[in-house]
């Protein structure tokens, strides 16, 4: 069974590319236009989140947070990513597992996914692009 991500950006150009490229790869992509809609899922939806941090109307850290809090979501890798390279350590600090910096090469990408994917923990350094 194909690996299962959630894409949650406010950037229709954002979501249609990323979830182009995880196509090719061979993940099943679901995506949402607001961050906040996470909050409504249960249990095992996914197996790695890529988040926005800033979004129309909600804050991707918040987001983050409340994932991490809830015990059946709170093993889900989340990558956040943002076009501001200066909130690393904010995303790190919200419970972020990855953080990446937009724009980013999609290898890159792909590399920290499957990382995330294999690994199940956060990766020891968080690195921007």
């Amino acid at each position: 069974m194909p690996k299962r991500i959630y894409i949650a950006d406010d950037d229709p150009g954002i979501v249609d590319a990323v979830q182009m490229m995880l196509d090719y790869y061979g993940y099943q992509v679901n995506y949402t236009y607001n961050g906040a809609d996470l909050l409504d899922l249960k249990g095992n939806f996914t197996d790695l989140i890529l988040l926005d941090i800033w979004m129309s109307g909600t804050d991707g850290r918040d987001v983050c947070r409340a994932l991490k809090a809830r015990p059946d979501l709170q093993s889900i890798p989340v990558m956040m990513i943002s076009a501001s390279r200066d909130v690393t350590q904010s995303a790190m600090d919200a419970g972020a597992d990855a953080f990446l910096a937009k724009p980013f090469d999609m290898d890159q990408l792909i590399s920290r996914i499957e990382h995330l994917l294999d690994n199940r923990q956060p990766m020891a350094a968080p690195l921007s692009a």
